[in-house]
């Protein structure tokens, strides 16, 4: 199994700490994690880190840090839709997006890369998908 490099980890890494900053948006996300041959993340909202997980079967964890913000208890896809809407328009950052699912009871979620969406997880197994362009 090949080993994790110095430079995939930092260029991970940098792009948690663009998405929290708001100096990178969602597709400058994808663009670099397809580069390092990142192929799908999780993010967890309750231990605020992500996972990554690369095509070569090895995987790396970043602290996420985000503003504590209760989850609600009932799961709203319709809220969860409409958060992401909002930031395909650019109307808020990561981190008023991370408040807006975590209010619509989102605790975290997948984004496949290859497959071209993001699942997001309710507290109960509730799941609502999303696409993105390839």
């Amino acid at each position: 199994m090949d080993i994790i490099t110095d430079v995939t980890v930092e260029k991970i890494e940098e792009c948690v700490r663009g998405s929290l900053s708001g100096t990178m948006t969602f597709p400058d996300v994808l663009r670099v994690l397809k580069s390092l041959g990142v192929e799908r993340y999780h993010a967890d909202y309750s231990r605020q880190e992500n996972t990554y997980y690369l095509e070569n079967g090895q995987s790396h964890v970043v602290s996420s840090p985000h503003p504590e913000h209760e989850t609600a208890q009932d799961f709203s896809a319709e809220n969860v839709a409409s958060a992401v809407n909002e930031s395909q328009r650019g109307e808020h950052g990561y981190l008023d997006f991370v408040r807006k699912t975590m209010n619509a009871g989102c605790v975290g979620y997948f984004v496949q890369l290859a497959g071209c969406r993001v699942q997001y997880f309710g507290r109960k197994g509730e799941i609502h998908t999303e696409t993105f362009p390839a």
